[in-house]
Order: C-alpha cells, then structure tokens, then sequence
C-alpha cells in the first residue's frame, strides 16, 4: 500500500454494517426453504491502529465473517469497507489492504519458504525490489528455514509462515484467526512479540482466539459475537466491568461442617473442610461490611484472597444467553 500521511488516514481500518450471509439451503433436509444464518446484521466499527479482538463460541458466526473480508465467502447483504474500501466496488485494492493468517496451514510442502513468500509477493504485484522476504523471515525467525522444504518444517514454524505470507505485500490490517491454537507457550510469546511489533508500526490487528486470557491482555476493544449477532462490543476494560462480582476465598484454621447462617446472603460454597468461597457484587456490598460478616462468626481465619471477574466470567455470562430474534 502506497505511504499516506497522517491525516489521509481513515478513523476506521474496517468498517462493517448490516453485514447479512446466508447459505443456500442443504439439499439433505427436505422441505427447508431457508439456508443457515450465519450473519445476521452485524454492525462493527474497527478504529485504525488497534488490536481489536472477536470473540464467540464455536459456531457463532467468526470464521464467515473473516472469510467474507478475505473475499472467501460472499455477503448476502450488507456494506464492508476495508482501509476505507467498499470491498464490492473495488475488491483488488481491498484485498491490498488486509492480510489473512487462517486457522488453516495451507502451505505447498514442496516450496521453501523464501520461495513461498516471494510468490505469495508476486501475487500481489510487489515489484522484486520493494519484496520483504528476508527481512519477514528474520522478523519470524525463519531465517535459516529460508532453503528448506516447508514440508520439513514444524509446526509452529508453518504457523509464523503463515503470518510472514499474510505481511508480504504490507497490509495496514492484519487478521490472525486463532494464530495460536495448538502451539506452545514458546512460539505463542514469540508469535505475540511479533504482533506487538506490527502494531507498534501502526498495523491494526484483528484477532480471533479462544484464549481468553490473550485477548483480555492484549486487545483494546473486544467484540462477543453469538448464534451470528453481535452482543457485546466495547473497550476491553469496560467489558469487563460488566460482572461486578467478586469471590472470596476464606482458608480456615479449623475444620468447617456446617457454614454459619450470617454468611448465608454471600452464597457460600464449602469446597472442602477448610476452604470456604463467598461472592458478593461489590455495588451492593463493601468489602468492609463482608468482613464485618465474617469476623462476626467466630471463624478462625487462616488466610484471605479476593478473585475478581475477568473476560472469561463475562465470556460465559453473554455467550449463555440466546439473542432474541
């Protein structure tokens, strides 16, 4: 993509209204008039420059929705925009301004990957001279690979293959769909250094994982999508504000049978006879008045810690709930 100031930039990397797909009707289920609803209307607004994560369970509507921006899978209705791009007005520079890294290794056994990535470049018209296939390669780790067969690889090495491939024509956005599912915690950290780097450069990321604890840690916005609608989209932190719970792990010096009445309202679990676990929402209560409650009983203390909801709480609370129609 060709250097831009600051000022010619758009607000948006991708922008995405009334998104619709639709697939045809299976002919095995005799009588249906209506195909699976992938997509139903979503709305997402992508700032430029961020790390921007799209959450949701398996089946939730993700991977078509990624598929449609790589021009995989085609929309029913709706308005994608990409780097300010309408995709159906002009797919061959939208598809220049995104870079795909798919779940999928799909990568020629017999090519090296210095040969990969300087055919992936030719696809898309990167003059010889502009190509980036060494320096991609360093940046991943992959230099020594560079004359090897990719069919002699790792995986872990065909994974950061995928994401030199995805870079060589030098996208402005960059979609990773689950970039780390199955890898080590190694390559994982290493995987992520890179995509810090990237972003630092001013590459907006979007990211699809199930780790949640990834995503809480590194995106700046998050959206929930379920059964095809989006449910939640908001800064990461505010997300997960959402649950105002917290949980409180009492270990006790004694051995514990019964739990005392007072602490009845704070939903008590007795995990074992010396572990008691109480929630509380901390609108309603203050931690003050919680132990208050359990000086009031008596117990004898070993040790306190407080646990507070993270993305995973909120993840399961929202995912839980069937959009209405």
């Amino acid at each position: 993509m060709a250097a831009k100031s600051a000022a010619s930039l758009p607000d948006l990397a991708v922008s995405i209204k009334g998104l619709v797909k639709r697939y045809a009707p299976s002919s095995d289920r005799k009588g249906a008039k209506e195909g699976k609803l992938a997509l139903d209307h979503v709305d997402l607004a992508i700032p430029r420059g961020g790390i921007f994560g799209l959450l949701g369970p398996n089946g939730a509507g993700k991977s078509t929705l990624i598929n449609i921006l790589a021009q995989l899978v085609r929309k029913t209705e709706g308005e994608v925009r990409i780097w300010d791009i309408d995709l159906d007005r002009d797919p061959r520079h939208a598809a220049a301004a995104i870079g795909v890294v798919p779940q999928e290794l799909n990568i020629d056994p017999f090519f090296t990957p210095r040969d990969l990535l300087d055919l992936q470049a030719g696809m898309y018209g990167v003059p010889k001279a502009e190509r980036r296939t060494m320096q991609l390669l360093e940046a991943l780790s992959l230099a020594d690979k560079a004359t090897a067969y990719a069919r002699t690889l790792s995986g872990g090495m065909r994974r950061r293959l995928m994401v030199a491939k995805a870079m060589v024509h030098n996208p402005p956005v960059l979609v990773l769909d689950e970039p780390t599912a199955g890898v080590d915690v190694e390559l994982r950290q290493q995987l992520w250094a890179y995509v810090r780097e990237l972003h630092a450069q001013g590459v907006t990321i979007l990211l699809t994982t199930h780790y949640l604890e990834e995503a809480e840690e590194l995106c700046d916005q998050i959206a929930i999508i379920n059964h095809g609608k989006v449910i939640a989209c908001e800064p990461t932190a505010k997300l997960v504000k959402r649950l105002d719970t917290k949980e409180v792990l009492l270990t006790l010096g004694a051995d514990l049978t019964t739990v005392p009445a007072a602490l009845a309202s704070f939903a008590p679990e007795l995990k074992d006879p010396r572990h008691l676990k109480l929630h509380y929402r901390t609108t309603e209560t203050k931690f003050g008045a919680l132990l208050d409650a359990i000086r009031a009983t008596g117990l004898e203390i070993a040790d306190l810690s407080t646990v507070e909801a993270d993305l995973e709480d909120i993840f399961l609370e929202l995912t839980r709930r069937r959009p209405a129609a």
